[in-house]
């Protein structure tokens, strides 16, 4: 698969969105949210097959900043203090042209493990 040339990204923190476009004409948005529980970290994903650690409560994540690394990724720190895993431009594109299956897939695995995309009241009230 031709992956098209990332040619802009804009962080929209109030909306908390990404918007990518690309220099076929192609346009998305990503949730920071989306991002967050899809990181490509070891700390999400595992070290192996099965190993995946469902992320909960991130619904108001929200990025901090968005880095470049060298001409293949982007290094993304989340206000929830994650910052590992390198988003390629392949697994961003991944993402833009999947989003609505992998937020399916991953509302669904939250409901099979009883939990929530709603952040934790009592550690909120303790960092406020």
């Amino acid at each position: 698969m031709n992956i098209p040339l990332l040619t802009d990204i804009k962080l929209h923190k109030k909306s908390r969105k990404v918007s990518l476009t690309y220099n076929n004409g192609e346009r998305f948005e990503l949730p920071c949210e989306l991002l967050r529980v899809l990181s490509p970290s070891a700390e999400v994903r595992g070290h192996g097959q099965g190993q995946a650690v469902l992320q909960t409560g991130k619904r108001l994540v929200n990025i901090q900043q968005i880095e470049p690394i060298g001409h293949y990724a982007l290094k993304i720190t989340f206000d929830d203090g994650h910052d590992s895993g390198l988003f390629t431009w392949d697994y961003l594109y991944d993402l833009c042209c999947h989003q609505q299956q992998y937020w399916d897939e991953y509302l669904q695995q939250l409901h099979q493990d009883g939990a929530s995309r709603d952040p934790d009241i009592s550690v909120v009230k303790l960092i406020e």
